[in-house]
């Protein structure tokens, strides 16, 4: 499939643009619902600056999850209303509510406001409304849309499906090859591995990621991306636990060994994101009696694999 702005993907009432790279980030892919009474656009990512055109008759901007790389032409677009899951709620109203939402250290909140202000436009919507899990919207002439809470990689983390044609744009469910990503304050691995089991329930012909994969239109090669995405999670358990064969270890020094970035690749928020990350995987493993948590002589907790 091409990066083509102006080449939309069509499916029944749903156009798709794939950004650059099928929406690789920080680009993503702008999804537009037309009913007969209603324009409704998924998200706005970076491929909506060549958009503008179409997104300038958009009556209503529906937000899957907040995140800068998923707001880019929201202080664009004042025209249409935005609503967001109430659980991500105030991290599309204001920046406060933003930085809570990543819950990075101060320094690190402040560097990356200025990059999402410099390279994602990003303009804060106190206007913003809530929706809920099941809300449905209809578009009029049979078409209808619908939200399917699936959180973990935010709080707020939505499947959104158009009905009529079987569209889920299912967001940063985004089967790349990274894995999931959970490394924010209001990110959850445990919900993220249920939503992993839910999105595979939901009523689809066509499958729309906001990034890497672009669209699929086959079940089978969705469950397969589906199953690679998703393990992921056991294969970063399996590294914890590599690094652990070496000794015990804190959480620090587990951090700086990394589970989701290489060493030494660096962007702001990567140390918060990997701790957050790590934290949530010991949790997991000693709960499974995997690792043992022990305190260490400086006050730091000590990691240790449990059948050393």
């Amino acid at each position: 499939m091409k990066n083509a702005a102006n080449q939309a993907l069509q499916f029944g009432p749903v156009q798709v643009w794939l950004g650059a790279k099928s929406g690789k980030y920080p680009d993503g892919n702008q999804v537009l619902v037309q009913g007969r009474d209603t324009r409704v656009a998924f998200d706005t990512p970076l491929v909506a600056r060549q958009l503008l055109h179409e997104l300038q008759s958009v009556d209503l901007l529906l937000l899957g999850h907040v995140h800068e790389d998923h707001t880019v032409a929201l202080g664009q677009l004042q025209q249409a209303a935005v609503q967001v899951h109430e659980a991500d709620l105030q991290a599309a109203q204001s920046w406060e509510g933003l930085a809570r939402h990543y819950g990075y250290p101060p320094p690190v909140l402040q560097e990356l406001h200025q990059l999402v202000l410099r390279d994602f436009d990003y303009v804060p919507r106190p206007d913003a409304t809530a929706y809920v899990d099941g809300q449905a919207w209809e578009l009029g002439g049979g078409v209808r849309v619908r939200a399917h809470h699936l959180p973990g990689h935010t709080a707020g983390h939505c499947a959104l499906v158009e009905e009529s044609a079987g569209v889920a744009f299912i967001g940063d469910i985004d089967l790349t090859g990274f894995g999931p990503y959970y490394g924010d304050a209001g990110s959850d691995l445990r919900a993220f591995q249920r939503s992993l089991q839910r999105v595979r329930e939901l009523d689809a012909r066509v499958w729309v990621t906001s990034h890497h994969r672009g669209v699929l239109t086959e079940r089978a090669a969705f469950e397969q991306a589906l199953a690679q995405f998703a393990s992921r999670i056991d294969e970063r358990n399996d590294r914890l636990l590599g690094y652990l064969r070496d000794g015990p270890q804190t959480l620090a020094q587990l951090t700086a060994r990394r589970i989701l970035y290489p060493v030494g690749f660096e962007y702001p928020y990567v140390d918060s994101a990997e701790q957050r990350s790590i934290e949530q995987h010991l949790d997991w493993l000693v709960e499974q009696g995997e690792v043992r948590r022990s305190p260490g002589a400086d006050g730091e907790d000590l990691f240790a694999l449990a059948r050393a």
